[in-house]
């Protein structure tokens, strides 16, 4: 269609013709590329099968879960999952901050000591951790705490000790801590040396710098990651159902082994899943968006820095100029 250019039949004060409103309006539909109309047609196609595949399959039976989601075995098996979930998460983040520190120790046996743990716990399966601290009583019958190579204080059975429970605390703990370890140490060294040599000229010790320099500003890039590894650590919880530990998806075999309906209990388990994967999403966004603040797209943090000195200068930044002596 052509555009129709119209002038006013009088004109303005100033003497000059002007063209019609009409002329201003947008086009109604701009013509868009082959691919793109291919993809939306794809996107709402593949939408509308899905809906129309869990709204007319009676096998999904959502009358079952509707029935069944909020039962309280499941509610039982919610709490716990939630318990694994924010016990294994500071066990892991606690250590994952040692032995990233430990990894940038100038000590080669600290460092080594870093690297063994993060390297065995990285390269052994979680479900095989999981099943191996709920057998540990088949090496060690019983427990005992106190001076290294000699009397000890406390003891006790290994099977009285390492419940379910403690046994899944445990491996869960213990794993996330290798995987936390290394997002503390890329976090380190996404710090630049100058920050801790500049410490080093004010007086402080290496500990000093890496408390409070070097581990605030690293934070920006150490919580993202950490909230993608709570999520995952949410969803492996359902790991230790192994072991017989009664958490969410235990609960749901629990239900499904009397009544047969497998697939309505799989869809109530996964719809908490979903759930609470779906708040620490928003929660981490929102964190990230506090931290990003005052830092640049490439990392640097330049203009945030420029930026809080001309504020405390309160001058403008285009007053200032750069005169040749």
């Amino acid at each position: 269609m052509e555009k129709v250019h119209a002038l006013d039949t009088a004109s303005p004060a100033g003497g000059e013709w002007t063209t019609s409103p009409a002329e201003t309006i947008p086009p109604i539909a701009r013509r868009l590329p082959p691919g793109k109309v291919l993809g939306v047609i794809a996107v709402t196609v593949g939408v509308a099968m899905l809906v129309h595949a869990l709204v007319t399959n009676p096998n999904f039976q959502w009358s079952i879960v509707g029935q069944y989601l909020t039962t309280h075995a499941i509610l039982v098996g919610i709490v716990r999952t939630l318990e694994l979930t924010v016990l294994s998460m500071a066990i892991g983040i606690v250590l994952g901050v040692v032995l990233g520190v430990m990894s940038q120790s100038a000590n080669a046996l600290i460092s080594g000591a870093g690297w063994l743990y993060v390297w065995f716990f990285r390269g052994t399966p979680l479900l095989v951790q999981i099943i191996f601290w709920y057998n540990l009583a088949s090496l060690y019958k019983v427990i005992s705490l106190g001076i290294p190579f000699g009397p000890s204080f406390v003891h006790g059975s290994t099977n009285a000790m390492i419940t379910p429970f403690v046994a899944a605390i445990l491996s869960l703990g213990l794993n996330e801590g290798a995987y936390m370890a290394e997002i503390v140490r890329g976090g380190l060294l996404g710090v630049d040396r100058g920050q801790a040599e500049a410490g080093h000229s004010l007086g402080m010790t290496r500990s000093q710098a890496m408390r409070r320099i070097i581990l605030p500003q690293a934070m920006r890039l150490i919580v993202p990651p950490t909230g993608n590894q709570t999520i995952s650590m949410l969803k492996s919880t359902a790991l230790v159902s192994v072991i017989s530990m009664t958490e969410l998806l235990h609960s749901v075999q629990q239900i499904y082994a009397t009544n047969y309906q497998t697939i309505p209990l799989l869809i109530v388990a996964s719809l908490w899943y979903l759930a609470f994967t779906s708040v620490l999403s928003v929660g981490q966004y929102f964190l990230e968006r506090k931290l990003g603040r005052g830092s640049t797209h490439d990392g640097s943090g330049r203009t945030g820095l420029v930026r809080q000195i001309v504020r405390a200068l309160r001058v403008r930044p285009d007053s200032l100029e750069v005169r040749a002596s």
